[in-house]
């Protein structure tokens, strides 16, 4: 299908280099302001479509947020869902697997999270945290990787068989704005808690992070489940790009209330 005109940037070719997406671009607007107005229209909007999406109650939207620390996911997903009915949206959060997660097969515990028919899903952090972490840190190998990007387009091709449309965002902030975030979050004391010495760590490993997500994104980005890179230094921006994405979807799939079985005209409330 086709978007509308934002910063993001749709996977679609397999020699994609992510370095070649800016990520403080913020067009087509220039400031928060002017793009307040559009940005309101489309919660609105999305909030309407949600609605109709739950009535219907035969297919589903899962959107999957990834990004490198401080990347916005938990501000992204609140902005989006600003508006719209708690009742309809399941978000799962995916942190490093529990012991038992860890005697299954990778993607166990992230099936039983894909959304119900009528609802949409939200993913922070998903199943390609088994292909970015892993690899990096050399848990898994190059072999084992790959085959992961096999599995993964296999499930993500048996949601969408079942009625499930899936998106996926990965915000991109520059290595500059990270360090900018992580300060910041040392800064305040409001924000400590945000903080985990561990980023810094992580941080040393942005080069292998970035190939990492390339490497997941070229393989793993059919038309029915694409990857969008969405420039992450503006928020605004962002949740601009977002919410544009995910209102042409939900408009393309159109979803209709059932019809009645009952004659309206004839029903009197007294």
């Amino acid at each position: 299908m086709v978007y509308p005109a934002t910063p993001a940037v749709q996977v679609t070719a397999a020699d994609f280099q992510l370095a070649a997406v800016d990520p403080a671009a913020i067009t087509p607007f220039t400031t928060k302001e002017a793009a307040q107005p559009r940005l309101q229209e489309l919660r609105e909007r999305l909030s309407e479509l949600q609605e109709r999406l739950y009535a219907e109650h035969s297919r589903s939207l899962l959107l999957v947020f990834q990004a490198m620390d401080t990347g916005g996911k938990d501000g992204a997903i609140g902005n989006l869902l600003t508006g719209v009915n708690p009742a309809g949206i399941h978000v799962a959060s995916f942190k490093a697997p529990s012991a038992i997660e860890l005697n299954h097969d990778f993607l166990w515990r992230i099936h039983p999270h894909a959304p119900g028919r009528g609802h949409i899903g939200v993913f922070n952090r998903s199943h390609y945290e088994d292909v970015l972490i892993t690899r990096v840190h050399k848990l898994i190998s190059e072999a084992t990787c790959y085959r992961r990007y096999s599995d993964i387009n296999a499930f993500e091709r048996l949601l969408t068989h079942s009625g499930t449309r899936i998106l996926k965002f990965f915000l991109h902030i520059s290595k500059e704005e990270q360090a900018q975030r992580l300060q910041a979050r040392l800064d305040n004391p409001a924000k400590n808690w945000k903080f985990d010495p561990n980023d810094l760590k992580e941080r040393k490993l942005w080069a292998a992070y970035q190939q990492a997500y390339e490497d997941a994104m070229r393989h793993c980005s059919p038309p029915e489940s694409p990857w969008f890179v969405v420039p992450a230094n503006e928020k605004w921006a962002r949740d601009l790009a977002i919410a544009e994405i995910v209102v042409a979807t939900l408009e393309d799939m159109n979803p209709q209330p059932p019809k009645v079985d009952f004659d309206v005209a004839a029903q009197v409330v007294e």
